[in-house]
This record gives structure tokens, sequence and C-alpha cells, in this order.
């Protein structure tokens, strides 16, 4: 746990006892403070007391003397409107801040020099945050990862000079972080997301550009709008930009040429590593991933030879395009996070014959935005209660079948992908649904999935391996 004794002696709320809220009270007592700490959930307030953290309505609280709220990332700071909690501090003229900014105040006190990587952006922000964490403890660097991934920043060991932290950062939490500073910062991409909680996509997007902006060196995607002007304008402002660019070549950055990761200075481009082979990085979108990696390792200082080892070795996520097993030239792929058809358009443009397993509950829209892909799919297995409609989207367009449960369609997939003459089949778990018509959530789906795949004969497991 990093103690968070910059408050020291002072009186501060917390408002939010999820997983991070706990952990941000107990690092606020550690660290000094005088902590009351409350939540709308009264099962959340339960498990707090049980965790020793003082508690208590903050509508009945005394806010004389508070400096501070700490705010948890998932509560309305701004819109639709201010949560209850928010007005209050406003009201006594507190600051309301993050965990994340806790995080950073400790890293400048103690570490200031302790390298920092933070990552953003609207898709890919986990693999990168993985990816990258994955590299540097490879190379044998002391490397803590978490924030919106995986651990809540505070329960990371405190910060020292050689200790790397990669940290995962959300709009919720960059917005409640005003001095976030990493030693490099990653916005990937920008596409309209939370627009509920941040009432336009301009507001978003400068959400999103805080993050760089505060960077020693800033690693940006161009290729969207938004972040080629925010590329811009921070270039401009005198801040250490590096460009990356998974559709095209550039003049200045980093750039995919097919497989090949290269490097630019003033129009000359040399090869840097390559993710040919390397299944947990296939696809467009995990090209602009490899490159915001190479561009955060090598400012951290690894070499070329070191990074390649280290994207070799990754296994890639839990449930996005995750390797599951093989069998002869069947590949079996659990995509379970893709929750809708945009989420599940990746996975199926970066394979050539897909057995499709699809379906759950259904979101607004369908597969219809999938059509330019469907020739890419040999045969579709409709799951849930999707199915129906599901089938009615692809027509003529493509076979199908309406198999109900995804251990039938695992089933049916694996017997039908075993007679392709292709070199490589593929059976694609890519529900383009919410699971919650037959699982809890996506990664209960993605279990059965993999259940049901590592449970045929002959089928030899991959996660875990170098791939």
């Amino acid at each position: 746990m990093i103690p968070a004794s910059a408050f020291s002696g002072k009186k501060v709320h917390v408002f939010g006892l999820g997983g991070s809220g706990i952990a941000t009270a107990q690092a606020l007592v550690e660290g000094g403070a005088t902590v009351l700490a409350w939540d709308d959930n009264p099962e959340s307030v339960a498990r707090a007391k049980a965790e020793g953290i003082a508690t208590g309505d903050l509508r009945d609280a005394d806010w004389n003397g508070v400096g501070t709220l700490v705010l948890a990332p998932g509560v309305p700071l701004t819109h639709p409107r201010p949560h209850w909690s928010v007005e209050l501090a406003q009201a006594a003229g507190a600051e309301i801040i993050g965990d994340i900014e806790l995080f950073v105040r400790e890293r400048r006190a103690h570490a200031s020099d302790a390298p920092f990587i933070a990552v953003t952006g609207t898709n890919g922000k986990s693999t990168t945050t993985a990816l990258i964490a994955h590299v540097l403890v490879s190379a044998g660097r002391d490397t803590q990862m978490g924030g919106n991934i995986g651990r809540a920043v505070l329960t990371l060991d405190p910060p020292l000079s050689e200790r790397h932290y990669v940290v995962e950062c959300s709009s919720y939490q960059i917005d409640l972080a005003p001095t976030l500073d990493p030693s490099a910062g990653i916005l990937l991409n920008l596409s309209p997301d939370h627009l509920d909680r941040h009432g336009d996509i301009d507001r978003y997007a400068a959400i999103k550009a805080r993050l760089v902006a505060g960077s020693r060196t800033a690693i940006i995607g161009v290729d969207d709008e938004y972040c080629a002007g925010i590329a811009d304008r921070l270039e401009r402002d005198g801040v250490k930009v590096e460009r990356i660019s998974a559709a095209g070549p550039l003049d200045n950055g980093f750039f995919a040429d097919s497989t090949i990761l290269m490097r630019a200075i003033d129009g000359q481009a040399e090869p840097v590593v390559s993710i040919e082979g390397i299944g947990s990085l296939r696809g467009r979108h995990n090209a602009q991933n490899a490159l915001a990696g190479l561009a955060a390792a090598l400012d951290c200082g690894l070499s070329a030879t070191e990074i390649q080892a280290g994207f070799a070795g990754f296994p890639g996520l839990e449930h996005r395009m995750e390797q599951v097993g093989r069998k002869a030239h069947v590949l079996f792929i659990n995509d379970s996070k893709a929750t809708n058809a945009d989420a599940a358009a990746p996975a199926l443009s970066s394979f050539g014959r897909i057995y499709w397993i699809a379906g759950g509950l259904p979101k607004q829209g369908g597969i219809e935005s999938l059509r330019p892909l469907f020739p890419r799919i040999a045969k579709a297995y409709l799951v849930g209660e999707a199915a129906p409609a599901f089938a009615a989207t692809l027509g003529e367009a493509t076979a199908y079948e309406i198999s109900g449960t995804i251990e039938a369609a695992v089933e049916h997939a694996s017997r039908d992908a075993a007679q392709d003459a292709g070199s490589e089949a593929v059976v694609l778990l890519s529900p383009a649904c919410a699971s919650f018509d037959q699982f809890r959530n996506f990664e209960v789906r993605g279990e059965a999935f993999r259940k049901a795949v590592l449970a045929l004969p002959g089928v030899e497991a991959i996660r875990g391996k170098d791939t």
C-alpha cells in the first residue's frame, strides 16, 4: 500500500466505497489523515466498517476544516448533474480529487524520478497497459501495474526511484487528477464515449488530453482527428510529442508497416521491432497498442532487443482476443469482452476464415454495421436471445445455425472448422452482445467458452505460453 502521507493531520472525506474506495480510505488513514467515509450502498458501508474505516453519512457530517473530498471515479462529478457529495464539497470550498491524484502527489513527494507511464484512450488502454508492464518485467525492471486495470493504484508498492509504474486511467479518473504528471503519457485514440458523464465529445476529449498535456513525453495516436489535433496543439505548446500511427507512414514518430514497427525521423524510417507471428498482437488495433508500447519502452531506456523479447512473450488479456487453444490448423479465440458490434469488429477484421460464435442479450443496432466483414465468416453459430435477430441480419450473406448455447456452438464450430481446407481456421467467440441473458458477466461467458474448448479431444491449451 502507498500511504497518503501528504494528508497527514488533515481531515478528509471519502465518498464511494467499492474496492478502490476502501483502498483509498485505508491509504489516507495509513498516511495519518482523519477520514470519514460513506457510500449510497449500505453493503459497501458495512464492508468499510468491517475494515476498520470510520463511516458516517456525509450529509450529516461536519465539513468545517475538511479541505478534501476524495471521490470514487464512478460517482458523477459534473454530468448529468453533480452527486450530492460533490455539491456539499463545493459548498465547503473543499477540493475534489480521486485516488490517481493521491498517487501522483505521493510520487512527487517521495520519488519524483520514478518512471510513471499513464495510459488512456477510448479503446485499447487495458491491452496497452498490460503489454508495457509485461515488457518492463521481462526486461528485469521493478514494475507495478494498476489503476483502471487490476489493482487499485494505492494498493501498489510505495514509490522508489527505480520502480516503474504503469497505470491505466479512465476519463473519470483523469477528471479527478488535476496535477497528473506522468513521465510518459499515452493517448491511444478518441471516439464518442461516456458522454452522459462528460456532456459532449469536446469535453470528453479535453479531459483525455489532460493526461498527455502534463507528461514529460506525450505519446499520441494520430489516426483520428481528435488526437491528431491534440498532438499538434501540445507540440505548439512545447510538449515533447511522439506520434504513433497504425494507418500509414509518418515523417516523425512510430508507425506500422504491416507487422514491422518503424521509427521515422525527418522522413527517414527504420524498422525497430516486429509483431509478425505474435498471436496476442494480431490486428491493426493491436498494432496501435504495440506502437504505444514500443514508444513507452524506449522512453524508459529499453533496447529494441529487450522490447522484441517482451512482445514475443506477451500472452494478451483474458477475454480480449485471447488465444485459448489450438487443434491442428484450428485456432480458438475468446473475445467475450466484445459486448457490441463495434467491439466485435477488430476480431472479425483480424482473421480470414472465421467460425463465429455470436449472440446473447442484443444491443441497439444489432450486427448490421458488421456486414462488410460477413465475407470473412465461414459460418455463424448463434446463441442467446439475439439469435433470431442475428439470423435475420445474416440472411443469405453467410451460413449460420442457431446453436442456443456456448457449449453446443463450440462443439459444432470445432467440427466444421476441422473440415476447413484453408491453412488456418478460427473458432471465434466475439458475441457482439451483452451476456446477461445466460451469464452473470462477460468474464463468466468467456470462462464457459474456454472450458468447452479445452474439453474437446486433442485441443492444446495456449494461454500462459509464449506465442
